[in-house]
């Protein structure tokens, strides 16, 4: 195999594209190099088909941990099972390459991208697009399309492909798009409540730089030459059965049983008569006296076939008579219901319910300890906000096993937390975990669009303060030859049977998430105006019923949620309060039972906790230590330490003065008569000196400054006929306990 290599500069980048050096004996690669981000994608098939009407396509992305210079976190030390970031990624190449294998073809496909070098301006995942293209065009895997894919920014009012990280800081969108030389094929991403013309001006720029990247591949492709592709049989129902089983068909039958209402009850009428018109066949089937495994083959196509008939009668009913599977018009919107509080034990908790479909938000609000660490090639930091979307079986009522989260069920959480986290409130105004999670219980159709709805209602219901409601809408397509039809909220049949998968989510003022799939070659910008423009009228709709249910969030957190309370304290009083060995945030973690959270560059520190009162005492005890105490301040401490000539009285962790027996507003011969250990007495600071040593002096009660007045008058009177004997000439020197007035503990 020659090596070859490619050079081309395009936005303000140079792409390299390198074959036959690396991966020789997969059956296509394709090596490729952005900046200083370098992947390399392979693409390999089984040589026997598996069958069935499903491609069994399996992408996989890589995150290598050196191609950022990092080690992996972990006991480890070793990239194990693909992260989030990789699942998403994986799901991105996926997208756009499973329509463009040849109709029939059923050999199991592997595609790997492995990111060898990461450049965080040159997004791995989005280069393995074009590479996943390439390799499996460079192959004998029969593909029959060339897909690209870029960043998209809109900074400073314009459009901008690939944008930096830094560019991406200030945009306005981030998305991902994906599409062909005719046309956009899929797009992920969010928006900061762009309107619909940016969208539009931001997709038709990205076509743009997408024909580019098409072009770089046509002329590889050309150069190279496309490899005799793997011959596969495509079984074919024959003319003559087709012809007997359409004879079966009453389409007025048929299309009765399409049209009943209730996605059970019309999976039951379509199956009932499917199992009748295929029994009727099966017998004729049989009298043709073909080889069992002719007859096996024969009969599951004519099963396809069935339902390739009953597509065909939904969607011209569409088009010709704007009707729908459950009787709405292309515009309608299936009846809404939310409900607020449904759980008397989470923080907040909400149940959206749309047609079939039906979500039930739940949020639980945490402190600084329960963030999620993010670790990958692209970030290491923590996450303060999670929506977790959950799809059980028995949402769709199937029996299937339960083996962890599903890509799917990550993806969809994926866009709703996209959708969401632009109206959350900053940390300083809530300094919360917050972790959303949506339990599907119900599933016809849009379950991740109910899943932003449901998620909006319960931070509502949580106390969270959102700036405002986030609502989602699915929109779904019938293009024919003769017509076009753009479908609002579509059913799950809709979404299996038509031609898009369009899903919009924002605000009252501007877009907030979006994706895209499409099954066919493309879709024309008039198309894409009109889902955007039926998509926006409907999710208006939606925005009212939510605010009608809980127009702006709770006052006040659920009492079962964590106080939490924040502090700013002096960077050098940081030492003070963790303390000797973590001596002194331990004491208050246990005392006040409380968790103590400090930023070690910036000072902030947060206590939280479940009882609010113990939190409120801490925060006091933690003002008090931290701050610095001034001349004249009253405490009331305890005595950690009795001497003759005074007491050491604690004033605050930490914070320890001298009271000498001068200034206990009495005559004091021994203090270690008068006081003990753990007493608690009234002081205030009578100086600071420049070292930070307390001078106290007691505060008296009124009795004790009666005493004081009495003993100092009876001083004064006394002098001046005093007739003390003359001081003893031997008396013992000052000692140095006697000079520890300044001593500071």
């Amino acid at each position: 195999m020659e090596f070859r290599q490619w050079k081309r500069r395009m936005f303000d980048r140079e792409f390299v594209v390198e074959h036959g050096k690396v991966a020789r004996q997969s059956a296509g690669s394709a090596y490729i190099r952005a900046g200083d981000t370098v992947i390399l994608v392979v693409a390999n098939a089984a040589n026997e088909p598996r069958g069935g009407d499903f491609l069994p396509l399996t992408v996989e992305f890589q995150e290598k941990f050196y191609s950022a210079g990092k080690i992996p976190g972990g006991f480890l030390k070793r990239e194990g099972r693909p992260g989030e970031s990789s699942i998403l990624a994986a799901r991105q190449i996926d997208r756009p390459i499973r329509p463009l294998f040849g109709e029939g073809f059923s050999n199991e496909v592997q595609v790997i991208a492995t990111v060898f070098s990461m450049d965080p301006d040159n997004p791995a995942d989005v280069l393995a697009i074009m590479g996943a293209s390439l390799a499996l065009n460079l192959s004998n895997i029969p593909f029959e399309g060339i897909v690209a894919g870029v960043k998209m920014g809109f900074v400073d009012g314009q459009p901008v492909v690939f944008p930096s990280e830094e560019q991406l800081k200030n945009s306005l969108l981030d998305l991902t798009v994906a599409g062909t030389k005719e046309a956009i094929v899929m797009v992920e991403g969010e928006g900061k409540e762009v309107d619909e013309e940016l969208m539009i001006q931001a997709l038709e720029a990205a076509h743009k730089a997408i024909v580019e990247l098409v072009t770089l591949q046509e002329e590889i492709i050309a150069e190279l030459g496309i490899p005799e592709k793997m011959e596969y049989e495509v079984p074919m129902l024959s003319e003559a059965n087709r012809q007997t089983l359409e004879e079966l068909i009453d389409i007025p039958l048929l299309e009765e049983r399409i049209f009943t209402q209730g996605k059970k009850a019309r999976d039951v009428a379509v199956g009932e008569y499917k199992k009748q018109v295929m029994e009727v066949f099966e017998e004729k089937l049989r009298n043709l006296e073909l080889e069992e495994d002719v007859f096996a083959q024969q009969f599951s196509l004519a099963k396809a076939h069935f339902e390739d008939v009953m597509k065909k009668r939904m969607r011209r009913n569409i088009l010709e008579k704007n009707r729908r599977a459950d009787s709405r018009p292309t515009t309608g919107i299936r009846n809404i219901e939310c409900e607020i509080g449904v759980l008397p034990r989470t923080h907040g908790s909400a149940l959206f319910t749309r047609g079939e479909t039906q979500s039930l938000g739940i949020v639980t609000l945490g402190d600084g300890s329960d963030t999620q660490l993010i670790d990958t090639i692209y970030q290491s930091d923590e996450k303060a906000f999670m929506l977790h979307y959950n799809f059980p079986p028995f949402s769709v009522g199937e029996v299937k096993p339960m083996r962890g989260v599903s890509r799917r069920e990550v993806g969809h959480g994926h866009l709703a937390e996209r959708s969401v986290k632009f109206v959350l409130p900053n940390e300083e105004a809530f300094p919360y975990t917050i972790r959303v999670v949506s339990e599907i219980l119900e599933s016809n159709g849009s379950s991740s669009m109910a899943t932003i709805c449901s998620a909006s209602l319960s931070l509502m219901d949580a106390g969270v303060p959102i700036s405002k409601h986030v609502a989602g809408v699915a929109m779904g397509l019938i293009k024919e030859e003769d017509g076009v039809a753009v479908l609002t909220d579509i059913l799950g049949l809709e979404d299996h049977l038509g031609d898009m998968d369009f899903k919009v989510a924002g605000t009252r003022d501007g877009i907030t998430g979006f994706q895209m799939d499409i099954k066919v070659s493309g879709i024309s910008s008039d198309i894409m105006k009109q889902a955007l423009l039926q998509a926006k009228e409907a999710r208006l709709h939606i925005l009212d019923l939510m605010y009608s249910a809980i127009p702006s969030h709770r006052e006040e957190l659920s009492p079962y949620a964590p106080a939490i309370v924040q502090i700013q304290i002096p960077y050098e009083s940081i030492g003070e309060l963790i303390g000797p060995g973590g001596k002194t945030i331990k004491r208050i973690t246990k005392d006040f039972e409380v968790n103590v959270n400090v930023e070690d560059d910036s000072g902030k520190v947060s206590i939280s906790g479940t009882d609010r009162e113990k939190v409120r005492a801490a925060l006091k005890f933690v003002e008090t230590l931290t701050r610095p105490i001034q001349a004249g301040e009253e405490f009331e401490g305890k005595i950690t330490r009795v001497e003759k000539y005074g007491v050491f009285v604690e004033m605050a962790p930490g914070k320890v003065g001298l009271l000498h027996a001068s200034n206990m507003g009495r005559r004091v011969p021994d203090a270690t008569k008068e006081f003990k250990i753990g007493d608690t007495m009234k002081v205030y600071v009578a100086s600071v000196d420049e070292n930070g040593k307390y001078d106290l002096k007691k505060i008296l009660t009124e009795e004790e400054k009666k005493q004081a007045e009495k003993e100092k008058s009876e001083r004064g009177s006394a002098r001046p006929n005093s007739n003390r004997p003359p001081r003893p000439q031997n008396r013992r020197p000052r000692g140095k306990g006697d000079q520890s007035r300044n001593e500071n503990h």
